[in-house]
């Protein structure tokens, strides 16, 4: 069988095996993330893991593996061992998590075991994955034209990566979970593995000698792994930074990053086909990779300046379709215009960077591996001194600045003449044309960087509704977290507005202060001795300052994953939250809730959590029923566990598996409702291990009672003049609206379902109808209050005037 022939069905075998590994990235993600948690430190360990891995495997193949081995019989091999260790990872996981957790704790030794813990899960199979492209690329020579098939070998295997992302954003973890994405993956593993094996029983393969020691290096050589590093650095740095912005502009859902992911690898992979086909024929590969660096540049400069002055202020208003499917098209597209340019270069790069280092004879697995090992450091610098440090100390619009730079640096390595030292005629001319491009460059920097403009604070204040919000708020604070961007707003009547995910979480709205302090009260009113309380998620810290004023509270702990939260509280919202940051008796840690709750020894009377909303990517982690259960053993006897449940900006499938999720781990539980004119807005839900009951007498007694005063107070504010008008909220219990969510989709660790249904019903308003819908099941809660018959009496009255809408 002919070498030739056989090419264009290796470039289908690698789309296969690239799309495998975007679905085992974006399921070993979601899995490692529920051990070591999600915050930008764990983020990072595994992207670190993940990309070292690759490279390892890129640069040992070559010395390890002989030329005398068939490139295909190799190849297969390789792709059945991902898939078995792939599948592995799936059924070893819960020892890793046995081991971690036990050992877990915090500073230097907890980030070293989240390490070593993505380690053991992810190194074995992205070394294979990184020896592949090695592997295969022995098929060809390293001549013009058997160059130009290692880039499209490249790109076909980013073109799958583009198929896996949106597969497993879209459909296989959407309808299905963590398990059949797997061996899905592990199938097309096995699929390639046989299909390369049959070709190679029926095509001969000849092991070329190993060049001599001279002929190992093209001139000037070190000057294109240098760019190829840098090329890679600025591709996953900006990665890092646009990610961000365009989470905010489309809403941070699963579906998103599916999207943006899919845009920027399209992008590459078009860019990896044209710069393949550029090699076969280009006398000078090393001055078309030169200029590609200029452009990208100035491709940089035009996505940023898309992100922050044009894409916000489209007249584009989510919520005029009530099918997502509308949206998503839309993001995609929007996505596309602004950093297709720049992907569609960085693509290019990689394999005009073959071209130009190539030599004829040289093993292909060696130039193949030395590159994309260089490329590979790049990206692990890039992503992880950005989304750690960059961003962070100097925000990121000079992180862009910087990164405009290095393009340029990167286009003047290899632009500058690389012939030896002399005063020849050509070398004056070469050096001349030289100096002006490094004038020209310096100006086009210039000039570039200046398009680059600070992160809006619109954008970050609403998100996907900016266009709909332009002049409608003044933005008094606007920060760049390590895990997110922030910002505080006050409207024209006072109003304060704490933002975060593109869109108010907290405020001093009527509607939003009696949420929250009602989800605070409840969770130190009800149990017998809240001596202990965990909060999760400070937000605007009403909740928090609501729990920290009950006398009985000895020592409350906040769980906050993003720093800048808890600084930016402590200053905008003191005078709602009753300071509660400066609370003698209040700590925080800085950490993920999940990892917190898997890592402490501590047993609390009662947990608050009032997270990010369900669809926000990573929050679903904190609606599973294997977190709940994680909670209830951290709960004291008789303790008593709160959580926030929205009803705006989602759908009714959603909250009924909020709620049925919830139930299913704590039965004897009641939801309270929080309405606004009447109409459903969110809801509590409340649960203990005990059967919940709630003296009416002892709490309107305690009320009374002069050590609660600012607890009566703080009620005052919100609406609630007595007892009995805060118990008059109560909404229904498990036995009653069992019937209307008894086709709920019960959210898992192994599928995190809730974020899928969540996302898609991010734009719609159907929470009066929802609410509705819930309350038609309530019936007469006879079995939880007590008291005496007039206090009961009052509360039966109270609560059967609650209207429906």
């Amino acid at each position: 069988m002919s070498s030739r022939r056989i090419l264009p069905v290796l470039l289908l075998l690698f789309i296969a095996s690239g799309c495998a590994a975007l679905i085992y990235e974006v399921v070993w993600f979601q899995l490692l993330q529920l051990v070591i948690g999600s915050s930008a430190v764990s983020l990072a360990v595994l992207l670190g893991t993940y990309m070292g891995g690759l490279c390892l495997g890129s640069l040992a193949y070559p010395k390890i593996v002989s030329r005398q081995y068939h490139p295909l019989r190799v190849y297969a091999v390789l792709e059945i061992g991902i898939g078995v260790i792939g599948i592995l990872v799936l059924v070893g996981l819960p020892l890793v998590s046995g081991v971690y957790t036990a050992w877990a704790g915090s500073g230097l030794g907890n980030v070293f075991l989240r390490a070593l813990a993505s380690a053991v899960c992810l190194l074995p199979p992205t070394v294979l994955m990184g020896a592949t492209l090695p592997a295969l690329s022995r098929w060809v020579e390293t001549t013009p034209e058997g160059v130009s098939w290692m880039g499209f070998f490249y790109a076909g295997n980013t073109g799958g990566a583009v198929i896996g992302s949106l597969l497993a954003g879209f459909y296989l973890l959407r309808i299905h979970d963590m398990p059949t994405a797997t061996f899905v993956a592990a199938s097309l593993n096995a699929t390639v593995a046989l299909i390369a094996l049959a070709i190679a029983r029926a095509a001969t393969y000849k092991a070329v000698a190993a060049p001599p020691p001279q002929a190992e290096h093209a001139p000037g050589v070190r000057a294109v792994y240098a760019v190829v590093a840098l090329s890679g650095m600025t591709a996953m740095a900006a990665e890092v930074i646009w990610t961000r912005s365009l989470s905010l502009l489309f809403g941070a859902t699963t579906y998103t990053f599916s999207l943006i992911l899919a845009a920027f690898l399209l992008g590459i992979g078009i860019g990896s086909a044209a710069g393949s086909s550029m090699a076969r024929s280009l006398s000078r590969p090393r001055v078309a990779l030169g200029w590609c660096q200029a452009l990208l540049a100035v491709a940089t400069a035009w996505a940023a300046y898309m992100l922050t002055e044009s894409l916000p202020y489209w007249p584009v208003d989510p919520s005029l379709t009530q099918t997502p499917w509308f949206n998503f098209q839309t993001d995609f597209v929007r996505c596309l215009w602004a950093v297709l340019p720049a992907s569609v270069l960085w693509g290019a790069t990689f394999p005009l960077a073959l071209a130009s280092a190539a030599l004829p004879g040289r093993d292909p697995a060696h130039l193949v591996g030395r590159l994309y090992g260089a490329n590979t450091i790049g990206a692990i610098v890039g992503s992880l001194v950005t989304g750690l440090l960059l961003v962070v100390w100097i925000g990121s619009q000079h992180t862009q600045q910087i990164l405009i730079a290095a393009s340029a640096v990167s286009a003047l390595l290899v632009l500058w003449p690389v012939s030896a030292p002399g005063t020849t005629p050509e070398r004056n001319a070469s050096l001349k044309l030289a100096a002006i491009i490094l004038v020209l460059g310096i100006g086009a920097t210039l000039l570039a960087t200046r398009a680059v403009h600070a992160m809006p604070g619109l954008l970050v204040a609403y998100g996907r509704y900016s266009a709909t919000r332009v002049g409608q708020a003044e933005y008094i604070y606007v920060g760049e977290g390590i895990n997110a961007d922030v910002a505080v707003s006050r409207l024209a009547d006072g109003t304060l507005n704490y933002h975060n995910a593109g869109k108010v979480q907290a405020s001093s709205e009527p509607q939003d202060m009696r949420l929250q302090r009602m989800l605070g009260h409840l969770t130190t009113l009800i149990p017998k001795n809240p001596r202990k309380v965990l909060v999760i998620g400070c937000g605007a810290g009403v909740t928090a300052g609501a729990v920290s004023i009950d006398p009985r509270v000895e020592q409350e702990t906040i769980a906050e994953i993003e720093p800048l939260v808890v600084r930016t509280v402590s200053t905008y919202f003191s005078e709602h939250n009753f300071d509660v940051v400066r609370n003698p008796k209040v700590r925080i840690r800085l950490d993920d809730a999940r990892h917190f709750l898997q890592t402490t020894r501590e047993t609390f009377d009662a947990v608050t959590s009032d997270p990010l909303d369900p669809w926000v990517k990573g929050a679903a982690m904190l609606y599973s029923r294997e977190f709940f259960e994680l909670v209830k053993r951290h709960l004291n006897p008789g303790g008593v566990v709160t959580i926030f449940v929205q009803l705006y900006w989602t759908n009714e499938a959603a909250v009924k598996s909020e709620l049925a999720t919830f139930f299913e781990a704590f039965p004897n539980g009641v939801v309270w409702g929080n309405t606004q004119n009447g109409e459903g807005y969110d809801l509590v839900l409340m649960g203990q291990n005990e059967p919940v009951r709630i003296n009416v007498d002892e709490l309107d007694e305690r009320l009374r009672a002069p050590e609660y005063a600012p607890i009566a107070q703080s009620l005052r504010e919100i609406g609630f003049q007595s007892a009995v008008d805060l118990l008059a909220t109560y909404a229904g219990q498990p036995r009653d609206l069992g019937g209307w969510f008894k086709d709920a989709i019960i959210t898992r660790d192994r599928d995190l379902r809730l974020q899928y249904l969540a996302g898609l019903g991010v734009n719609q308003a159907m929470r009066q109808v929802i609410y509705n819908n819930m309350l038609a099941y309530r019936k007469p809660p006879d079995n939880i209050f007590t008291g005496s018959e007039a206090n009961l009496t009052s509360l039966w009255e109270a609560i059967e005037r609650q209207q429906m809408y």
